[in-house]
């Protein structure tokens, strides 16, 4: 019996690429968020530029809420009135909806 459920592992594992079979346990074990999180605040220069990178203080992710840590004032301002475009470039990067909101604070 023992040997069929390997067996039977095995072919089903056989069927996903090595992404694929990460991606899929990621999803299952929950992982994935703060995958993206971690990955959003390694690449977040890439993301929006130096000059945002180098003011905003810390960024969190959490139930598809991007939180913005900023205590430069002009650019607090023009986060809020980018915000939409902001979701649309972050979505954008990662190829999938990781962000529906941003809170700057």
């Amino acid at each position: 019996m023992l040997q069929y459920s390997v067996t039977c592992t095995l072919i089903i594992m056989g069927s996903y690429s090595i992404g694929e079979a990460l991606k899929l346990l990621l999803e299952k074990s929950h992982w994935a968020p703060k995958v993206t999180e971690l990955r959003m605040r390694d690449e977040w220069e890439q993301i929006v530029g130096k000059t945002i990178s180098k003011y905003t203080r810390n960024i969190n992710l959490y139930n598809k809420v991007l939180t913005i840590y900023t205590d430069v004032a002009p650019l607090k301002q023009e986060l809020l009135l980018g915000k939409e475009q902001l979701v649309i470039r972050i979505n954008e990067y990662f190829e999938e909806r990781v962000i529906e909101e941003i809170q700057i604070k």
